[in-house]
This record gives structure tokens, C-alpha cells and sequence, in this order.
């Protein structure tokens, strides 16, 4: 999905940063236009609704994290691939800390427009996940409990990728990783 310019990328940041601040529930179109500097006309001319906004900066954010993920993982296999995978996501979170708390409060809801499609991007994000896992799993492992692990992992990195830029911004991205990864690989059995 090719990330929008001009007038149209202008609404869509201002939508965005809005919705990172109040929920996309509270934010209006009269909010957006006025935090992009257009006119109510400009902005419905672009977008026919707040649901349209809300969808295309959805749907725009969930390709590229889709996308970042599934190159991540090339040419790794296993444990390898989950490091990356992780690391991965903390990057895209640090990158645009506004989309992923727009992402993770809008991740469970179901009555919205775009359910069917954010569900759709959201299983290819988890599908990388679940194929590393399923490659450092024992062959006894079945498909149910590798996705569920996979949405672990990927539910556990977000939460703690917000957690991280909220609350300690100052920490580095490798300690986070390592912590991430330190929760999955058995270190918490011992």
C-alpha cells in the first residue's frame, strides 16, 4: 500500500496524531481538519468519512509493519527469526509511537468498518511470528497453539514497546529486546 502525499498525507498525520492523543472515538472531523489547516470541504473532498481516514491509516500502518516483518524473518530460521522479528517491531514502534497506540487500542475492536481488513493484516503480522515459532518448536506442535504463542509474543512486544517509549524512553532498543526475548525463552523457568 503506497503511503499517501500532499493535502491527503497532511489529514491523515493530523488524524493520526489526534487519535494517538484521544482515541479515534474522540477525535471529529472538525478536530482533523482544523489540526491539518484545511477546510471541512478539503477534508471530505479527500475522505468521505472519519472511518475512511481511520482505515486508510490503518491499513497504510499494518502493510508496512507486514511487510518490515516478513523481511525480517528472510533468511532466518527458528530462534534467530524471532529475534528479528521482535527487534523488528520495537523498531517500527519506536519509529511511530503514535500508530502503534492507535494500532493497540484498535486491535480488539469489532464493530469498526475496517475489522475485515485490519484482521486480515494483523494474521499476516502474526503468520511471520507463528513460522519462527513453528521452526524452534518440537515437531509435536500444533497450528492452534503456534498462533496463540505467536500472538503472545507479538501482544507481549507491543504492550512493552509502549511501556518502553512511555516510561523509559532513555533505554536502549537492545535492552527491550533482550528483556522481550529473556520473557519467551525459558529464563523465567529457572
Amino acid at each position: 500500500m503506497p503511503r499517501e502525499t500532499g493535502t491527503k498525507r497532511t489529514i491523515l498525520d493530523a488524524a493520526l496524531a489526534l487519535a494517538a492523543e484521544r482515541g479515534i472515538t474522540g477525535t471529529t472531523m472538525d478536530d482533523v481538519a482544523e489540526r491539518a489547516g484545511v477546510a471541512k470541504g478539503t477534508l471530505y473532498y479527500n475522505f468521505a468519512s472519519k472511518d475512511k481516514i481511520f482505515e486508510g491509516l490503518l491499513l497504510e500502518g499494518m502493510s508496512g509493519l507486514t511487510d518490515a516483518l516478513r523481511s525480517a524473518r528472510v533468511g532466518r530460521r527458528g530462534w534467530e527469526a524471532i529475534e528479528a522479528l521482535v527487534g523488528t517491531l520495537l523498531e517500527r514502534i519506536a519509529a511511530n509511537t503514535a500508530l502503534a497506540k492507535v494500532i493497540a487500542g484498535e486491535l480488539f475492536r469489532t464493530d469498526r468498518s475496517w475489522q475485515e481488513s485490519s484482521f486480515a493484516f494483523r494474521h499476516q503480522a502474526l503468520a511471520e511470528f507463528a513460522v519462527a515459532i513453528a521452526e524452534a518448536l518440537p515437531d509435536e506442535s500444533d497450528t492452534q497453539t503456534t498462533n496463540l504463542m505467536a500472538s503472545g509474543v507479538f501482544g507481549a512486544t507491543l504492550l512493552v514497546g509502549l511501556e518502553w517509549l512511555v516510561f523509559d524512553p532513555t533505554r536502549a532498543q537492545s535492552d527491550v529486546v533482550a528483556a522481550v526475548l529473556a520473557t519467551f525463552s525459558g529464563t523465567l523457568n529457572r
